[in-house]
């Protein structure tokens, strides 16, 4: 037993951000079904779910995140998850957890910010209230973010190659039909979403980063529960901390092994091989075993 436990404890450990969040999702998801059977309350998770009514939101505004994290429909949460494991996997091969990260939760904002504008600036167009749940708007923006930046990459689409632009152009389509169906709001937020996604890859290609402030907040909030250990009576000077191929080494440390080869390898076709320090040495020596 002590075995078993400690091969679960491994397999969570090695999660990725985006398999702990499809995680998360599935509690939450497991949580509404549970009160929904004993209580019979059907929208059980209504305190996390994001209203359409201006008012309301202001009486809940954390509802502008967690509403990306309820699903009531079997199939809802099935895609959802599908779709954010493959297109998290292919994000995390090519960019940093914080990108990742920055993307995701930008896009849920981008999403629900849309939804609400279009419920209380357009009711003749959205008439009557509605609730939003669901991850959808973050992985429209993680989706629509790759086909963006690198829109002539070829997917394997069943029997023939294509091309992300083409997948992108065609989720969009799609989305921007669903605003005359029964699914209005819900297609609202993926536009927000893939609007968001779009927008980030651009500026990312032309070198700012959209995401910075938001990633300071996240940061920020989360050491709010970090306990500190320094001293009042001791003062530390730290040193500036060094680059590794032109990153931080925090920033270095986030990509997979491919990725930090790749960007050493870059380093050496501009600069040459002794342009490298010796901590970026000893690590193409190690990977090259």
């Amino acid at each position: 037993m002590t075995t078993l436990n400690k091969d679960i404890q491994d397999k969570l450990e090695n999660l990725n951000v985006f398999e702990k969040i499809i995680g998360i999702n599935l509690i939450i998801f497991f949580i509404g079904l549970f009160i929904k059977v004993v209580f019979t309350i059907n929208s059980s998770l209504s305190w996390l779910e994001l209203p359409s009514n201006a008012l309301d939101f202001i009486l809940k505004p954390w509802s502008l995140i967690t509403y990306g994290f309820v699903h009531y429909d079997f199939w809802h949460i099935l895609f959802n998850m599908l779709w954010l494991y493959f297109i998290g996997r292919m994000f995390m091969n090519l960019f940093s957890v914080k990108l990742g990260l920055n993307v995701y939760f930008l896009g849920i904002i981008s999403g629900g910010l849309l939804f609400l504008l279009g419920y209380n600036v357009f009711p003749v167009i959205f008439e009557g209230s509605s609730r939003l749940v669901g991850a959808s708007a973050g992985v429209r923006a993680l989706l629509i973010f790759l086909c963006a930046y690198m829109p002539n990459t070829e997917v394997r689409f069943f029997t023939f190659n294509l091309k992300l632009w083409y997948l992108g152009v065609g989720i969009v389509v799609i989305d921007a039909l669903g605003l005359f169906g029964l699914n209005a709001g819900g297609n609202l937020a993926h536009i927000g979403g893939a609007l968001l996604g779009y927008f980030y890859a651009v500026q990312l290609k032309k070198g700012t980063d959209i995401g910075k402030g938001f990633e300071k907040l996240m940061d920020w909030f989360l050491n709010l529960f970090k306990k500190s250990n320094k001293s009042p009576l001791k003062t530390v000077y730290r040193k500036k901390s060094q680059k590794v191929a032109g990153y931080s080494k925090d920033e270095f440390n986030e990509f997979n092994n491919q990725k930090k080869i790749d960007i050493i390898l870059d380093k050496i076709s501009k600069s040459g091989y002794d342009s490298l320090t010796k901590e970026e040495k000893e690590f193409l020596f190690k990977a090259g075993k």
